[in-house]
């Protein structure tokens, strides 16, 4: 009798997890390079080849963290209301990962959370496939925006390009402070400042993407370049 979708599922989504966790903690403990997917899989009690269906790569046992991100920005561009530009509904998002400090954005002092950042960018080869992620994001953005903002296909590559860069940089600035040992909510306020630079910035290059003159200042009035 075979088990039901969902059962199976649930037990994949099981494995994974326990794949994952015990690489991240080897990885952890001993380094990125210094640990053998041999000793990940004896440590979750997996063989090689049940690893590799589940983590095509060594790498991938770290980053896959942060899958459900790699096509955020594109999904909140196709999710945004009627009458929203694909910036404002950008900045809304990164304002709001912020202040729920969303790891995404590097706003977030819980030690595993940090620790998982000073390992990646403390490692060439997870940096690299970060890198790898920016470039999937910066394709499915340009995607949305040709879609739904009726952008041009070259515009649009440019503008996704220079607002992924954008998060990144944003996101790297505010670990920086955390792994530096300051509290999140302290770091808070000047994340926040500095992502409304930023998306004032783009708005300066990109505004017109979409609907409307741009992103909503402050005084939620419209800037109009």
């Amino acid at each position: 009798m075979t088990e039901p979708t969902g059962l199976r599922e649930r037990k994949k989504q099981r494995t994974r997890a326990a794949i994952s966790n015990a690489a991240i903690e080897l990885f952890l403990a001993h380094g990125f390079d210094q640990v053998s997917v041999a000793q990940v899989a004896e440590a979750a009690e997996v063989s090689r080849r049940t690893l590799f269906a589940y983590f095509p790569t060594k790498e991938s046992l770290v980053v896959h963290r942060f899958a459900d991100h790699e096509t955020e920005s594109a999904r909140v561009v196709r999710a945004r209301p009627d009458g929203r530009s694909p910036l404002e509904a950008l900045r809304e998002h990164f304002l709001d990962g912020l202040g729920r400090r969303d790891p995404i954005t590097g706003l977030n002092d819980e030690p595993g959370v940090r620790a998982l950042y000073e390992l990646i960018f403390a490692t060439p080869a997870l940096v690299a496939r970060m890198l790898e992620f920016n470039q999937t994001a910066e394709a499915a953005l340009t995607e949305a925006l040709t879609e739904t903002a009726g952008v041009e296909v070259g515009e649009a590559r440019v503008a996704a390009a220079a607002i992924v860069a954008v998060l990144w940089a944003l996101a790297r600035q505010n670990l920086a402070a955390v792994v530096a040992g300051r509290p999140a909510d302290e770091v808070f306020p000047e994340a926040e400042a500095a992502a409304e630079e930023a998306f004032r910035l783009l708005d300066g290059g990109f505004g017109s993407l979409g609907r409307g003159s741009g992103v909503a200042n402050a005084t939620g009035k419209e800037r109009h370049g």
